[in-house]
């Protein structure tokens, strides 16, 4: 069975795999996959959840060949806000992975995720669990499957999945992501456009069980024709996603497609696509070789256990987007580290002290009793009072060698914390400059020439009105007072030789 854990390095026993958006959670335990009532701390557990395709934003970035590794996650972030228009006063979530090219420039997807998203969805279980150790984009869950050699990595899938709150649609080819598109159509939404077509509610409870059992091909009359309906609009869709994917990567045709859904396979679909897509379909339902009680089991369950099996052989095999990663061994903690030295000196300080008390008194007992003696056991004084000075020496070396590493701890501190403020803190000008051409743009004043030092922007303007100067200070003076200290203009006069007035507009960025 390919789902070994013998040759792992980890400690971890059990994976647990968790579905946020329907509380639904397995454990995999024993060579068994069974689902979990209720989820708890230990260490014991591997903890791995997925991120829905609509929660995600995506983007592909190419950078030089030349950027030393190390620099390169730093390369992707800055990318990322820049290539997506990030906040900048958000810290978001980015991770990344590198598409394999032989091209002069290096490929990578980029996958950021907000705070604020992730809170809302995995805080109640992070504290349940106390850690999450693995976040998965639900567009890579599928490379478990090539990696498994589940699927053959030639030619391009496509992957369609529907789950109750969101359906997407995946592309791989040679076995490595593409591309991915959330579509319109969960299944609590075609639950919702059934009731509007029908003009009621119906029971959600016998829908999606006719929709599991009978799917497209149910007997029910009103639900047959609705259905068709729904999955017509469903298919058109997925249609015009196929040809924009087929044009924007030059993709031939589509080797195989796979389609499936958390409540199962839904009958009837694979006519669809043979009509709609001219592709014949195959229900995306794999055979895992895993045991399991259930008749069927959500793919994406599988799929994160798949994948948690690839993150404990090597970390760096997956995209993850935790933020809230289990903390390190007690021993690796700085605090750790810092109790164990400071007990250790302690008790090398108390330990020999100790014995030449306990020393002293014997000592003192057989003078007593073996006067005889004295001279042998004098001798043994002096030799117990060389050996605690040379301990006493390794206590002050041990003392010295503590302050020069926390001397080091300081200064590596306060390095990450301005690089960290330099990052996080950094405000693009570019951006405030071009929100004020566009507003001089608006008052029909225009800029023949530009000059910047430190803060300060100095900028020649023109227009057949002086009084667009006044106007238009007015009105960037109004919208950007958090982004300017000042904003004037410092010369107004009129071109002797045409019907234009010129004027020097200063403005100082905060």
């Amino acid at each position: 069975m390919f789902l070994n854990k013998s040759s792992s390095k980890s400690v971890v026993k059990n994976i647990v795999t968790l579905n946020a958006y329907t509380d639904k959670k397995y454990i995999y335990k024993d060579d068994t996959y069974q689902p979990l009532n209720k989820l708890s701390y230990s260490t014991a557990n591997f903890i791995t959840s997925y991120i829905g395709n609509k929660d995600l934003i995506t983007t592909t970035v190419s950078i030089s060949r030349s950027i030393p590794n190390e620099d390169i996650a730093d390369i992707l972030d800055i990318k990322a806000y820049e290539e997506l228009g990030l906040d900048q006063a958000t810290n978001y979530v980015i991770s990344s992975t590198e598409v394999e090219n032989s091209g002069e420039e290096r490929e990578f997807h980029i996958f950021v995720a907000e705070p604020e998203v992730l809170d809302e969805l995995f805080l109640p279980i992070k504290q349940q669990t106390k850690f999450i150790d693995l976040l998965l984009p639900a567009p890579l869950l599928y490379k478990a499957l090539y990696r498994k050699e589940i699927l053959q990595d030639n030619g391009t899938h496509c992957f369609i999945y529907f789950t109750k709150h969101d359906a997407f649609v995946t592309f791989y080819r040679n076995g490595e992501f593409l591309y991915s598109k959330s579509i319109d159509f969960s299944l609590e939404l075609i639950y919702d456009k059934y009731c509007e077509m029908v003009g009621e509610k119906v029971d959600e409870k016998e829908f999606f069980t006719i929709l599991e059992s009978e799917g497209l091909k149910t007997a029910k009359s009103e639900y047959q024709q609705n259905f068709m309906k729904i999955f017509s609009e469903v298919f058109i869709t997925i249609n015009d996603i196929i040809i924009y994917a087929k044009r924007a990567f030059q993709l031939e045709t589509i080797d195989h497609m796979f389609i499936g859904s958390v409540q199962g396979p839904i009958i009837g679909l694979d006519e669809y696509s043979q009509n709609y897509l001219g592709l014949q379909s195959a229900d995306l339902n794999f055979n895992y070789n895993v045991k399991n009680d259930e008749w069927y089991t959500d793919q994406l369950q599988y799929l994160m256990l798949l994948n948690a099996f690839d993150a404990l052989e090597d970390e760096n095999s997956v995209v993850n987007l935790t933020m809230y990663p289990r903390p390190p061994a007690f021993v690796n903690r700085a605090s750790g580290q810092f109790i164990i030295a400071t007990f250790a000196a302690i008790s090398i300080g108390l330990a020999y002290p100790l014995v030449y008390l306990i020393g002293s008194y014997i000592d003192d007992a057989k003078i007593y009793a073996l006067t005889l003696q004295n001279d042998k056991l004098s001798a043994e004084s002096q030799k117990y009072k060389k050996i605690l000075g040379e301990k006493k020496q390794k206590i002050s070396a041990l003392d010295k060698e503590i302050a020069r590493v926390a001397k080091i701890y300081g200064g590596k501190t306060k390095t990450l914390t301005a690089i960290y403020d330099k990052k996080v803190n950094y405000r693009l000008k570019s951006a405030t400059l071009y929100t004020i051409a566009e507003d001089l743009n608006k008052f029909d004043v225009h800029v023949n020439n530009i000059y910047t030092k430190d803060d300060t922007v100095w900028m020649s303007i023109v227009s057949l009105n002086d009084r667009k100067f006044t106007e238009v200070i007015k009105y960037i003076s109004d919208t950007h007072f958090d982004d300017i200290n000042q904003i004037d203009v410092e010369l107004i006069k009129k071109d002797p030789e045409s019907s234009y007035y010129k004027g020097l507009l200063k403005v100082e960025l905060k």
